[in-house]
C-alpha cells in the first residue's frame, strides 16, 4: 500500500478546491455563519474542514471509497486485518468490543482495573462481568493488570465465558503479558479484547513495550488522542482473526457512533498513521532517548522517586512498562499527588497526567523536545524546594486488596437501572451501590453499580475526597451522600 497517501485530508483538500455550495449540514456553512468571536479563536481552517462526513469526503454512493482506504492504510499499517474509525473516543469503541464478544446474561471475564467504559458497557449490555483481581503492590499501592495465571483461573470457573478483556497498559504504563494471555483465551476458543487506549504508538518502534495485535490479541482498542497525533476523541480499534466477525463488530459500533461523524477527526487520523508510517522510527528514537535524560535528572532531586522497571515489573508485578510514562513518587515530600499537581498547575502552568494519593506522572510523547521537558524538571525541582508549604496531614487510607474489593451482589445494569436511593455516605456500608464512584484521574472505578460498600472502600473514599481526590461521576462529587440500591 502507498502510505505517502492520506485518502480523507486529500478528499478534504479536493473538496475545498472545488468551490461547493452545501445546504447541507453544519449549519455554520464552512464558517460563514460561524460568530466571529469565535472563529477568532479556533481559526478559520476548522469551519471550512467540518463538512458532512458523505458530502464533504465522497459522494452519496461513497464509490471514491474514501474512509474505506483510509482505514485499510491504517490496519496496514499496523498488522491488523480489519481497522475501524471512531470520533466518539476509546470509550465507545470498547463497548463495541464487548457487544460483539457477549450479550446479556452471558459471561465476560474482565480485569477489575477497567476504565469506567468499560463499566457503562456492562450496564448497557446487560452482560454478566466475571472480575478478575489485578497484581496488587501493597508497598506502592498500585495495581497491575492481571496475569494469564488469574485469568486461567477464572476460566477454570466460570467456562462459559464468553472471552477475556484486559487493560494494557494502564495510565501508569504498565503492561500485561498480552502473548500468554491471548494463548490461555485461544487454547479455549475465546477472543481476546485489550484495552489499549493508552498504547496507540506501541506499532511504531520496537522498544516500546509489544503491542496486543503482534501479540495475539483479537480486538484492540486505541484511543490516537492520548499518545498519537489524533484530534480529541479520535479513536480506532483493530481485529485479527476470525473469533470475532468484522460484521459484527462494525455493526455493533454501529448502534453506539454517531451519525455525524467528525470528517476534522477522520483526517487527524489518517495523517497520523501517515507521519508514524515515514517518520515514527525516528520520532519515538528521539523520544525514548530524551524520556531516559529527564528519568535521571528528576531522579537527582531531593524527595523524588522516578518509578522504573525494577518497581514495576517482575514477579506478581506487570509484565512490561511503557517508558514514555513518568511516574514521580512525591511520598518523601510529605505531601500528596493531588496537592503536588494543583501546585504545578498553579505556579507552573503545569498539567500533569496521572495524580494519586502519592504520585504525579507526565506522559511524554513524540511532540516532546528539550524545551518542554525543562520545564518539567524545573517544576518539579521547584516543588522539591517548597516542600514545606505542600505538606499535609491528610493521609489517604488506602485498603489492602482483600478490602478494595466488592462483592458483586447485582448485575450492573440491574443496580443502576432499578430503583434506588441517596443515603448519608456513614449509612451506605452493607448496601449495593447503584452508581459508579470512579477517582479521576486516571477513571478506574472504586465502586461498581452491583458491588456492596464496606467500610474500607467508604473510608478510602472520604479521605481522598478530604485530600484533594475529584469523583466525577459521582451523585454527590463530595461524597456525603451516596446512591443505592432500594431496599424493599
Amino acid at each position: 500500500m502507498d502510505h505517502s497517501r492520506a485518502p480523507v485530508l486529500e478528499a478534504l483538500s479536493a473538496y475545498t478546491r472545488t468551490g461547493q455550495v452545501p445546504f447541507t449540514p453544519p449549519g455554520h456553512k464552512q464558517g460563514r455563519g460561524a460568530d466571529p468571536r469565535v472563529r477568532e479563536v479556533l481559526g478559520d481552517a476548522v469551519f471550512a474542514h467540518d463538512l458532512l462526513a458523505v458530502g464533504g469526503l465522497d459522494d452519496r454512493t461513497s464509490s471514491g471509497r474514501v474512509l474505506e482506504r483510509a482505514e485499510a492504510l491504517m490496519a496496514d499499517a499496523v498488522g491488523a486485518e480489519h481497522t475501524f474509525f471512531s470520533t466518539c473516543g476509546s470509550s465507545l469503541s470498547v463497548k463495541a468490543a464487548m457487544l460483539a464478544v457477549a450479550g446479556p446474561h452471558e459471561e465476560l471475564l474482565i480485569g477489575r482495573d477497567a476504565h469506567k467504559s468499560v463499566v457503562a458497557g456492562l450496564i448497557l449490555s446487560g452482560v454478566r462481568p466475571v472480575w478478575v483481581d489485578p497484581r496488587w503492590d501493597a508497598e506502592l499501592h498500585l495495581a497491575h493488570p492481571p496475569s494469564p495465571a488469574d485469568f486461567e483461573e477464572a476460566f477454570e470457573r466460570h467456562p462459559g465465558a464468553r472471552g477475556a478483556l484486559v487493560t494494557s497498559p494502564t495510565p501508569y504504563g504498565t503492561c500485561a503479558d498480552l502473548a500468554a494471555l491471548a494463548d490461555v483465551c485461544h487454547r479455549r476458543g475465546k477472543p481476546l479484547v485489550v484495552d489499549e487506549a493508552w498504547g496507540a504508538h506501541l506499532p511504531f518502534h520496537p522498544s516500546l513495550p509489544a503491542w496486543a495485535m503482534d501479540a495475539g490479541a483479537d480486538v484492540c482498542v486505541t484511543s490516537a488522542h492520548k499518545m498519537g497525533s489524533g484530534l480529541e476523541q479520535s479513536s480506532v480499534f483493530h481485529l485479527r482473526g476470525d473469533r470475532v466477525g468484522a460484521d459484527r463488530l462494525r455493526a455493533c459500533a454501529d448502534l453506539l457512533d454517531t451519525t455525524s461523524p467528525s470528517v476534522l477527526v477522520h483526517a487527524a487520523l489518517d495523517g497520523w498513521r501517515r507521519q508514524m508510517v515515514q517518520h515514527g522510527r525516528d520520532l519515538y528514537d528521539r523520544a525514548l532517548a530524551l524520556a531516559d535524560t529527564v528519568r535521571t535528572r528528576l531522579e537527582r532531586i531531593d524527595g523524588l522517586h522516578v518509578h522504573g522497571r525494577e518497581d514495576f515489573c517482575g514477579p506478581g508485578r506487570a509484565a512490561a512498562l511503557d517508558p514514555l510514562q513518568l511516574v514521580v513518587d512525591v511520598s518523601a515530600l510529605g505531601t500528596t499527588g493531588y496537592r503536588a499537581a494543583d501546585w504545578l498547575r498553579a505556579q507552573h502552568r503545569m498539567t500533569s497526567h496521572v495524580s494519586d494519593h502519592r504520585r504525579v506522572s507526565a506522559q511524554l510523547t513524540h511532540a516532546d523536545d528539550e524545551g518542554t521537558t525543562g520545564v518539567l524538571v524545573e517544576a518539579l525541582r521547584d516543588l522539591s524546594g517548597q516542600a514545606s508549604s505542600l505538606r499535609t496531614t491528610l493521609d489517604v487510607e488506602v485498603p489492602p486488596p482483600a478490602d478494595l474489593r466488592l462483592e458483586q451482589a447485582v448485575l450492573p445494569r440491574d443496580a443502576f437501572f432499578g430503583p434506588s436511593e441517596t443515603v448519608p455516605r456513614e449509612k451506605a456500608r452493607g448496601r449495593v451501590a447503584a452508581e459508579t464512584l470512579t477517582p479521576y484521574p486516571p477513571g478506574i472505578p472504586a465502586v461498581l453499580p452491583g458491588e456492596r460498600f464496606d467500610a474500607a472502600v467508604l473510608r478510602y473514599l472520604r479521605t481522598g475526597v478530604e485530600a484533594g481526590m475529584v469523583v466525577p461521576d459521582a451523585t454527590d462529587p463530595g461524597l456525603d451522600v451516596v446512591r443505592v440500591v432500594a431496599e424493599e
